[in-house]
């Protein structure tokens, strides 16, 4: 059995994604497509647990609320688990540093030399796993995720703030 046939059978695992619309920032055809390959790469394969709780499958529900982002956990029939609420400060810098690393990359690939590309990326990449880390500080003993969930996921965090 390959990894992906073991995780789909696997409880611990997100089967849905909705980011709120009301709250999705409006960015161009780039940023559409960072979410939509976050989304299938985060539902293709990932770890994803609240603490306490054996009976997912679970489908995830990201918006902002109260100048907090909102983690609204369901069951795979929609019905509400729990929602954590998280504190946006911690995120603001690394959020904004990120964001505009993935304007100058964007930006980059239409017309910088090769290089310039990848220091660029290189350092875009860095940010991401730095944020990548502080979710995964900020939910620990709330939600079990491993790194590549928590990358997707940051991901996702960044499209609900970017304005284009």
């Amino acid at each position: 059995m390959t990894v992906s046939q073991e995780q789909e059978r696997s409880p611990k695992r997100l089967i849905g994604v909705t980011l709120d619309d009301d709250t999705l920032g409006t960015g161009g055809r780039d940023v559409e497509h960072e979410r939509d390959v976050a989304i299938y790469d985060l539902l293709e394969d990932n770890l994803f647990a609240p603490i306490g709780h054996d009976g997912g499958p679970y489908h995830l529900h990201l918006l902002f609320a109260a100048g907090r982002l909102v983690f609204d956990v369901r069951l795979a029939d929609d019905t509400p688990l729990i929602a954590h609420h998280l504190a946006l400060t911690p995120f603001r810098k690394i959020v904004k540093d990120y964001l505009m690393m993935c304007e100058s990359y964007f930006e980059a690939i239409r017309t910088a030399p090769p290089s310039q590309i990848e220091a660029i990326d290189m350092g875009r990449r860095g940010l991401h796993n730095e944020g990548s880390e502080l979710l995964m500080e900020r939910l620990e003993n709330k939600i079990e995720l491993d790194f590549e969930t928590a990358r997707r996921l940051f991901t996702l965090i960044t499209v609900l703030h970017w304005k284009g």
